[in-house]
């Protein structure tokens, strides 16, 4: 890896160990994530409901407008995706619960991707590639930290 490579990420790099360690602290966040989302999806849908715009049609402004308390529900959301990022993990996506982890694989900077629900992370893709291109960690595969 070049260190202009490096210095253009602007972060660390995990190992695998490193984002194994962090997913029983990433597990109890992405659940309340995913909990306080629900909430606040539904509030925009009573919203929707009262008002007969569309839900679609609807800005958390506008919640906010018509039910100032709720600041604390987007608060807290906007916390716990936060406490990811002080973990070093970049928040990719809240339905499939996607966290990536910039590493190094084969000399080359890629992000390790990490989804709620799996126990260890065991895929990874490139920069550019995205979830669509997430592909198994194979074995032999060195991962590391230099």
């Amino acid at each position: 890896m070049g260190d202009d490579q490096a210095r253009d990420l602007d972060t660390r790099l995990f190992s695998i160990a490193e984002v194994n360690e962090l997913i029983p602290r990433l597990e109890l966040i992405m659940e309340r994530l995913q909990f306080r989302a629900v909430e606040l999806r539904e509030s925009l849908q009573d919203l929707a409901d009262e008002t007969g715009r569309p839900a679609s049609d609807l800005e958390v402004a506008h919640l906010l407008q018509r039910w100032p308390d709720k600041r604390e529900l987007l608060e807290d959301l906007q916390n716990l995706v936060a406490q990811i990022d002080d973990c070093g993990g970049q928040f990719k996506g809240l339905d499939l619960g996607l966290v990536d982890f910039p590493a190094e694989i084969d000399g080359e900077i890629a992000l390790l991707c990490w989804q709620y629900g799996e126990k260890e992370v065991h895929h990874w893709h490139s920069l550019e590639s995205g979830f669509s291109g997430r592909k198994p960690l194979p074995a032999e595969r060195e991962v590391y930290l230099q």
